[in-house]
């Protein structure tokens, strides 16, 4: 089975695919670590707007599902094992994963939560202000780069959308429900 992830900044992706990884066996196939490596190969500073600029390039370069296409060349998605992709960005990433037979699931919750835990998380990418926060999520849902991320559509191709304004408990029990209905 071939997972995808997406959803807003500190909306709990990563604790899904922590819970598939550690309780459920999935294989981690992270679109930050092609970024992060690609940034740190071109020898500038990791941040968030440089990862988004280096994802781009990447996907204008490479093709708009490089994400999915280069896990399918680096795993082959053998069919004996479970792989969870996170964080999809763009439409094309989602036609390629459901080509491969995958499903995509959405994260959410206020925004203000998710500010207050992308400050708690303090990675690279998240040391801004909550307007900055604010101002990153509006271009990241609708990047005018045809090779940009489009959240908000690929949000709305999500085949089940998490709501994650409670305790991860609540979030994990969704998740149960969602791998049941796939697991039938």
């Amino acid at each position: 089975m071939i997972i995808g992830i997406t959803g807003t900044d500190g909306g709990g992706k990563g604790t899904v695919v922590d819970f598939l990884i550690k309780e459920k066996g999935f294989l981690h196939c992270s679109a930050r670590t092609l970024w992060i490596d690609e940034i740190n190969h071109q020898g500038i500073e990791v941040n968030r707007a440089n990862m988004r600029i280096v994802a781009n390039e990447l996907r204008a370069q490479r093709g708009d599902d490089f994400l999915i296409t280069e896990y399918k060349r680096r795993t082959g998605f053998a069919p004996d094992k479970n792989y969870v992709i996170e964080s999809l960005r763009a439409t094309a990433e989602v036609e390629t994963l459901k080509k491969f037979g995958g499903i995509l699931w959405a994260v959410d919750a206020d925004q203000h939560i998710r500010y207050g835990r992308i400050q708690s998380r303090a990675s690279e990418s998240d040391k801004v202000s909550f307007e900055e926060f604010v101002a990153h999520e509006t271009l990241e849902m609708n990047d005018p780069d045809p090779h940009g991320m489009q959240k908000a559509k690929v949000i709305s191709m999500a085949d089940t959308m998490f709501r994650n304004d409670g305790t991860q408990e609540e979030l994990f029990a969704q998740v149960e429900k969602a791998l049941g209905a796939v697991y039938k």
